[in-house]
């Protein structure tokens, strides 16, 4: 275990590694390794090109590689701010993004380019643009402008109290929201999770682990953060393939993954898996959705290994519950159903509309305070206020209930989120383009089951007079402004919209027809 005083910023840790173990692979990404010791001396050379710019804000489009982890601890370590940016997001929303956060410097990986020159008019003439592997005629090459820095770095600039990354959330009204972590953040749970010794969350030094999920979701990032933490090694993948999962599981000696559970579903469903040995996995965590009971025996059948539930959400750095693997049993049982239990250093309450704690068993939001909860939203104090108490318990936004032996259980979601595949999709937005379209009068979003994303998008809409209205079209003009996971994949006409007496509209009436049967308003 590394020396607890090192587990506190990305930068410290960074040299406690590389001095523990400095030939040792730190990450692998498309046939590139990096040992710990050149990770932190590459880290060195950020930080110095960021201090010879005077640039402390620092945003990142591109798909998963090992450089974007150089960037996040190289910002860190220089007492700036990193943040990665969804690269699912339409160029209109990138932009939105970019201009909320106002970084000093963008860099953009090869499948970019192209969108940010499209929305280069919209983004702040100030900012510089690095091209990450190269490629671009104007824009300097990533490599180029981190090597004409030196190694070597005085000290770590950031505190661990301090913000050193931001991770973008939507907002309920559409507009995102940056929520910002410290090194603290990242890193004290891991410490506290070491401290209780859990044997299937205690890491050898030959543990590869898989990074598959996208870079801009704490799932992603966060998963790297583990394994760095732990001094072990991880495989980076661009993005999530079941194929190319696979082969690295069954040839370079992954041990350790993290996937949501339609990730997982693409995995044991292959037919590549019964010619995959599955045998090296000691740990698989899940979470961002719920498992279905018959996709959890499946994957116990085809991958084995021990399975862990993990529940929480960006504001709290992932993980707050966890379901152990003990408590997976493929007969199903009621724990079956639950989030897990808190985790070590993590308080879980159940508060009714006023703030106050409910009694066990009774349905209320579920609330968390711990050394994960966000510093707060990027110059956005309003949001702050409402989702971070003065004493600093974070509220989800889900309804639940806690049993006598401390196992939270989620009903519904108090924020009508909706989450498709893991990506969080808020109905407010796309409610918002489809008033655009020519033909919608009323326009609202639910989630509905789906089998292989956990929900789907789907749109409720009625007609103005005389209109008529295409799916397809009304589908390809979401796709115009949004992000592909969050358009609608199938839009119902309906005569007009249930409402209330006051005239509220009763969304859950619109969602009734579609859950009817299931025990929890969530899939």
């Amino acid at each position: 275990m590394i020396d607890p005083k090192a587990m506190t910023t990305l930068g410290l840790l960074s040299r406690a590694n590389a001095a523990r173990r400095p030939d040792a692979m730190c990450h692998k990404f498309e046939g590139r390794a990096t040992t710990f010791a050149q990770f932190d001396a590459l880290a060195d050379k950020v930080a110095n090109a960021l201090d010879a710019q005077g640039a402390k804000l620092v945003a990142y489009l591109g798909k998963n590689s090992d450089a974007a982890y150089e960037l996040l601890v190289g910002t860190a370590r220089a007492g700036g701010i990193f943040g990665p940016i969804n690269w699912r997001l339409a160029p209109e929303e990138v932009a939105g993004v970019i201009n909320i956060f106002g970084p000093d410097v963008l860099c953009v990986g090869p499948e970019f380019h192209a969108a940010v020159e499209a929305i280069r008019d919209q983004l702040p003439a100030d900012l510089t643009l690095v091209a990450m592997e190269g490629g671009h005629e104007t824009w300097p090459a990533y490599e180029t402008w981190r090597d004409a820095h030196p190694a070597g770095y005085p000290d770590d600039k950031a505190g661990p109290d301090d913000p050193c990354l931001l991770l973008f959330t939507s907002g309920t009204t559409g507009l995102p929201k940056g929520v910002m972590l410290s090194g603290g953040n990242l890193l004290r749970q891991r410490a506290a999770m070491a401290e209780a010794a859990m044997a299937y969350d205690s890491w050898e030094d030959d543990d590869i682990n898989l990074v598959a999920m996208p870079f801009a979701h704490i799932g992603g990032l966060g998963l790297w953060v583990i394994s760095f933490a732990n001094c072990c090694g991880a495989i980076i993948t661009r993005e999530f393939d079941p194929i190319e999962a696979m082969d690295l599981i069954h040839n370079e000696g992954v041990s350790r993954l993290f996937a949501v559970p339609a990730a997982l579903q693409f995995i044991v469903r292959h037919p590549k898996a019964k010619e995959t040995d599955f045998s090296g996995i000691r740990s698989i965590s899940y979470g961002a959705a719920p498992m279905p009971l018959p996709l959890l025996r499946e994957c116990l059948e085809v991958i084995g290994g021990k399975l862990t539930q993990v529940y929480g959400m960006t504001e709290t750095t992932g993980s707050i519950c966890l379901l152990p693997p003990e408590d997976h049993d493929p007969a199903g049982s009621p724990r079956m159903s639950s989030a897990g239990k808190p985790m070590p250093g993590q308080e879980v309450m159940i508060l009714d509309p006023e703030g106050n704690e409910v009694p066990l068993g009774e349905i209320g939001e579920i609330a968390t305070r711990g050394p994960q909860c966000m510093i707060g939203y990027w110059k956005n104090p309003e949001a702050t206020a409402k989702t971070k108490t003065e004493d600093g318990w974070v509220k989800s936004g889900d309804a639940g209930y806690m049993d006598a032996d401390g196992y939270v259980y989620i009903h519904d979601r108090i924020k009508d989120m909706i989450i498709s595949g893991g990506e969080n999709v808020y109905p407010a937005e796309v409610e918002s383009v489809l008033y655009g379209h020519p033909a919608v009068s009323e326009a609202a979003v639910i989630g509905v089951p789906d089998d292989r994303w956990g929900e789907a998008v789907k749109a409720v809409v009625t007609l103005k007079e005389g209109a008529s209205l295409d799916e397809a079209a009304v589908i390809g003009h979401c796709r115009q402004h949004l992000a592909a996971f969050k358009c609608p994949k199938t839009v119902d006409v309906i005569p007009a919209m249930p409402r209330n007496a006051s005239g509220k509209l009763l969304k859950r009436d619109l969602r009734a027809p579609y859950w009817e049967g299931r025990g929890r308003q969530v899939n």
